[in-house]
């Protein structure tokens, strides 16, 4: 007991002896905390809404001519002869018509004097939820492209490639920050400690020689990268919050918060993130203190 007494002790003499010192750290974790967990919330939300949208991905095969059933079934195996599939179903040109009519809505007149053969039959075909790669669903509408019959393969390509760019460049952006937090959590709470180690050099060699402990000497410093992880990284995640409300009221009557609901972090996460702050900032307390105390 008495023991803990005087490390918390001489922790709170530490942190008010050097607190201008403490608190740009312990801003400078929070602003790296911050960096990385909104580009991380983002590209968790990207992750989501692609799940989200991906439940409608389907390629249309248009066809030259519609397939009778022989055809078909010889179609529906050359398909799956790729990989197998959740879905096949074969439109025809008057099915093609009545989607196309239904899609107008009232604008419907303009159909008036088209035939309603007009439109080519196709193939809808619906891969399964683990086929979604981009290399894959390449591969697939080219594939599907060689078989009999087939004119033209549709998937919003431009679309799907635009989006899986973007969260591959998230991907990057994610990994910079987190070796932005990694550094700056190490070096930043490092540096402090050392310079509290300079400024007390003589008070801890004389404690070493009155018999200190080499725990005695530790802790304190330890106890400091420990609260300026948790500070640092609890502060952070309070302004991500702050801002994900701000965001959510003022744009939750947008049409794209409709299509593509944000949420936040889970409990798991946001415990993940503190200890990885916290064990981050007290490994650079730690290895300060092998450099600089010798002990």
């Amino acid at each position: 007991m008495n023991f803990w007494f005087s490390v918390l002790r001489q922790t709170g003499r530490n942190l008010r002896q050097t607190w201008p010192t403490q608190f740009m750290t312990c801003l400078t974790v929070s602003l790296s905390v911050l960096i990385f967990s909104f580009f991380y919330l983002v590209y968790l939300n990207m992750l989501t809404a692609g799940d989200k949208v991906s439940d409608d991905l389907r390629l249309v095969v248009f066809l030259e001519d519609e397939p009778g059933p022989e055809m078909q079934e010889q179609l529906r195996n050359k398909i799956t002869q790729f990989d197998p599939v959740q879905e096949i179903k074969f439109i025809s040109k008057k099915e093609a018509y009545d989607r196309f009519a239904e899609q107008l809505g009232d604008n419907r007149e303009v159909l008036t004097d088209m035939p309603t053969d007009f439109l080519p039959p196709s193939i809808e075909v619906i891969p399964f939820k683990n086929f979604r790669s981009l290399k894959q669903i390449k591969l697939f509408a080219d594939y599907l492209a060689t078989i009999p019959g087939s004119q033209k393969v549709q998937y919003g390509q431009k679309w799907v490639e635009r989006f899986y760019s973007f969260t591959q460049l998230l991907s990057i952006i994610v990994l910079l920050s987190g070796l932005l937090l990694f550094l700056t959590a190490s070096f930043m709470v490092a540096s402090t400690i050392r310079l509290t180690i300079f400024g007390r050099q003589e008070e801890l060699e004389l404690l070493k020689l009155v018999g200190a402990t080499n725990n005695y000497i530790r802790t304190p410093f330890l106890l400091e990268g420990l609260m300026q992880g948790f500070l640092g990284s609890f502060l952070g995640l309070t302004a991500l919050y702050t801002l994900f409300q701000w965001f959510i009221r003022h744009f939750s009557g947008a049409g794209f918060l409709d299509i593509i609901p944000f949420s936040f972090f889970s409990p798991g996460i946001i415990a993940t993130i503190l200890l990885a702050s916290i064990a981050l900032c007290t490994i650079g307390s730690y290895t300060s203190m092998q450099k600089f105390l010798r002990v």
